[in-house]
């Protein structure tokens, strides 16, 4: 079977407000949302949700920048940036983490290189037996 051909993308997509897409997503550019998603987002790129977006779902992108609303769990391998007018209920897992005063956040969130902390732990395991 043929490989498929992975086209990079340099230009934003965009899904504008007013509009509602229930369903995955997954891209290999950075996406802007200010409408409606409900569904999870894959991203090779940075995930900007405006002050009217929406997502309800799960979100993993290399960088993200909220100023509208996450229900669900966002990953992040590098940069979460949390807007004065986001709001985030779920699961945060982010290596860098910015929250500007007036950002409402509930649940838990986890911090760091996850791959790093993993092999501390896994260390510490070996060298206690």
């Amino acid at each position: 079977m043929a490989k498929p051909i992975e086209i990079e993308n340099k230009l934003p997509n965009m899904i504008g407000p007013g509009t509602k897409i229930v369903g995955n997503i997954e891209t290999n550019g950075d996406i802007r949302i200010d409408g409606n998603i409900e569904g999870n987002i894959i991203s090779k790129g940075k995930v900007v949700v405006g002050n009217n977006g929406q997502v309800k779902g799960e979100v993993q992108c290399v960088n993200a920048e909220f100023s509208g609303s996450l229900n669900g769990k966002i990953i992040v391998s590098e940069l979460l940036s949390l807007k004065s007018t986001s709001k985030v209920n779920g699961e945060m897992k982010a290596n860098k983490l910015s929250i500007e005063p007036g950002a409402l956040f509930t649940g838990t969130c986890s911090m760091g290189n996850q791959s790093a902390s993993t092999s501390a732990t896994q260390n510490e395991k070996n060298n206690s037996k």
